[in-house]
This record gives C-alpha cells, structure tokens and sequence, in this order.
C-alpha cells in the first residue's frame, strides 16, 4: 500500500512536487480542471462555489502535456498515479444526454488513449449533474481549525442549476437564461450505463481504469437532482454494469463513511475483495448525511488502521490520498493540513504493511 497526494491544477509545481516527497508520498493525483478561483481555502458559500470555469479543448490533455507533466513528477522521484476528473465542459452533455453527447463521448476517448500512452493508470471520475455542494467552511475541526461541515438546514438554500452550469462550473456563459430541468436518479443510472459500455472498451484497450467517485454528500437528491451512489451497496451496481478490471472505484473512505446505510469496513472488505478499487480517499468524518463534518484523520468516526488492516487482508497494493483536510491555522494552511495527514499516513501505512 503506498502514499500519495492529490494535487489541483495550479499547485502540479516542483516546489509541490518536493513538498510531496519530502512527506513520504512515491505517487501523485492530478487534478486537471480548474475547481474554484481560490484554490488556497475551501470556498465557504455557495456562491464561491459557482466562481469555477470549466474548459474545453485544453491542451492539458494532450498526449504531449501528459508526458510533460509526468517527466516533471518523475524527476522528483514520483510516479503519476491518476487524474481527478474530466473537465465539465469535456462532458457536460453526456451528464445532460445533450446534443453534442456523442461528440464529447469521442472526445473522451481520445482523452483515455492519451492518458494510457502516457503511461498513466487510472482516471478518477464524478457521474453527477450537482457535483459536490452544499458544504460550509466552520472552525469546528480540532483547536478551532476551519474544516468543511454539511448541515442540511443550516447550509446554501437548494436553487436549481442555472443553465451553462454543471457541478459548480460554467462552461457556457451564454446559455439561455433558466435552470436545467430535474433529472431523477433512474435516468441518471440510465446515462451512466451507456456512458461505461462506451467507454469501458476503450479503457481496457488502453490500459487504463475509469475509477467511479460516490456523491458527496451522499444524499437521494441535492437540488433537485437525482444521485447515483449515495449508499454502499450501489458501487456493486456500477460495477455489475460493465465487469472488467477498467470499471473500478475511487474509494472514497470519508464519503462512504456519511452514508446512511454505511458500514465502511464491510464496503472496503466487499470491493478490494473484487479488486475494484482503483486509489483511495483516505479521509475521517464524524456524523452522517444530513449532518456531518471533515476532521483531522485520527479525530473521526472511522478507526483508520482497522480500515487499513482490511485492505491488507484483501492484498489491496494501491495509493492512498489524503483528498482534503482541515485547514492548520499558520502562514501555510493547506500545506500544515496536508503535512498532517501525511504524516499519519506514513505512519500508518508503515505499520499495517510491515505487521
């Protein structure tokens, strides 16, 4: 079991890089979109959330940045593990079953036979219209560190989304003024279905895994629009879509934990038993959905070196991630966060794997 970091698009830096290595990481996530313009802090309101641009035919994805990028990992001494995530606006019509969905899904395809030729093994992805919303920053975290919380009745007011927008971001600024119609879960699973026996195919020849990210918040619907998994057991219906070793799991611990059905230790039992897990979210929480809080990884709900010992016992060989932490107050918040939780990480990962 091995330790890695994530990284968003405007921190893939030497600078980071080294930061990674001097923590203990040998792997890297890379984020590619651009989420929020103020990457440093967790965007705190609903509106911050609605500041990210999404971009289409970027040169970030192709074959010759690949490389690019992964050389300058390399030359730190790391290994480029996966990517986090199409852009919205690479797919906003095959979430929206839209016009241009079958232009997007060939666009997609080239943007996986890039990432195998490159030599990267797996892309993270998110099958959602609202993406992830709702949470609030609060210093609610350990000594009054600022973390992100969910509270139903306390949180954003549940608008619909605005046309030109998906998960947060726009990707159209000129979309016709409204919102994008209620989508149930049941045509959701309807488009993902289609969307994995298109692109399964294209994977395995490629060599890579397409790693499924479940809701977060893991609730039936988030402003109005259906989910796909927001309890455990609809992993293994994701799966059983199209089996193969390329349809796999972004294992997201803190998400699973806020389920409301969630056992996490029986999720991590049943799915690296499968060897369907393609890196995890290594990630504490304390409370479940409607009303939770990300913590310091050793303050949560879940006992983290049980967690690990399952995925021993199911010879799981993968990366672990920290995705997000809470913030440390000092000069460099993010950083003291994630040094944090790396450290553990290290730690840990170095006791279970030598036991």
């Amino acid at each position: 079991m091995k330790l890695g970091l994530g990284l968003y698009r405007d921190r893939l830096t030497k600078d980071n890089f080294q930061f990674a290595k001097q923590a203990g990481c040998t792997h890297i996530v890379a984020h590619l979109v651009d989420y929020y313009n103020g990457v440093e802090g967790l965007p705190s309101t609903d509106k911050d959330r609605n500041m990210g641009i999404a971009r289409t035919n970027d040169d970030v994805w192709s074959y010759e940045s690949l490389i690019a990028l992964k050389k300058s990992m390399n030359e730190e001494g790391l290994e480029f593990e996966a990517i986090e995530n199409f852009s919205p606006a690479d797919w906003y019509d095959i979430l929206m079953d839209g016009p241009t969905r079958n232009a997007q899904i060939e666009n997609l395809k080239m943007i996986i036979r890039n990432v195998g030729r490159a030599g990267i093994p797996i892309i993270g992805y998110n099958f959602s219209i609202a993406g992830v919303w709702g949470h609030v920053n609060r210093p609610v975290a350990r000594g009054g560190a600022v973390t992100a919380t969910f509270n139903l009745q306390e949180g954003p007011e549940e608008t619909p989304i605005p046309n030109g927008q998906i998960w947060n971001m726009t990707y159209d600024f000129n979309a016709p003024k409204g919102c994008i119609p209620p989508i149930s879960s049941a045509e959701l699973w309807e488009r993902l279905e289609r969307f994995l026996k298109e692109l399964i195919p294209v994977a395995e020849e490629a060599g890579v895994r397409l790693a499924a990210h479940p809701d977060d918040p893991p609730m039936p619907t988030i402003r109005g629009y259906g989910r796909l998994v927001n309890q455990p057991h609809l992993y293994q219906k994701l799966l059983d879509i199209a089996p193969s070793h390329s349809n796999a799991l972004e294992f997201c611990m803190g998400t699973i934990q806020e389920m409301t059905d969630g056992n996490v230790y029986e999720a991590i039992d049943q799915y690296s038993k499968q060897n369907a897990i393609g890196y995890v979210h290594f990630r504490n929480v304390i409370g479940k959905v409607p009303n939770y809080q990300e913590v310091f990884v050793d303050e949560g709900d879940i006992d983290m070196i049980k967690a690990l010992r399952i995925f021993k016992r199911n010879k799981f060989d993968g990366v672990f991630i920290p995705d997000h932490t809470p913030q440390m107050t000092c000069k460099a918040p993010w950083h003291a966060g994630m040094a944090y939780a790396l450290g553990y990480m290290k730690a840990a990962l170095s006791i279970v794997n030598n036991e």
